[in-house]
């Protein structure tokens, strides 16, 4: 077997809003691009969190990951990572934990601890 059939590959995205394009647009290429990599065998697809950036549509993760997962069927989804301080833990607890009943084995959680 050769070392690059063992490597486990992931993605991370930030849903990119195109200069001409929506953050509905953004977050469906999000999604085309999470099912083209679980086509390709990869591990892993992360959104990142990231708040008041015009060009950024990732800021709710948690409902973007449940889009993902609704339309894919392996791969492990994430978010890397959720800035605590602007969330109340409690409910980052219970979204994350509501995505994984639903999606058992599938769901995963980076924590972090920057304002933005």
């Amino acid at each position: 077997m050769s070392r690059i059939s063992q490597t486990l590959f992931s993605a991370l995205d930030l849903a990119p809003i195109r200069d001409d394009g929506t953050p509905a647009e953004a977050l469906h290429n999000a999604l085309a691009l999470a099912q083209h990599v679980e086509r390709l065998g990869f591990e892993r697809f992360w959104v990142a969190e990231h708040h008041n950036m015009d060009g950024i549509a990732s800021a709710a993760t948690s409902v973007l990951i449940g889009y993902l997962a609704a339309n894919t069927s392996r791969i492990r989804l994430g978010a890397g990572g959720v800035m605590l301080p602007n969330h109340a833990p409690l409910v980052i607890a219970e979204q994350f934990g509501t995505l994984e009943a639903l999606y058992p084995g599938r769901i995963e959680l980076g924590l972090g601890r920057a304002p933005g």
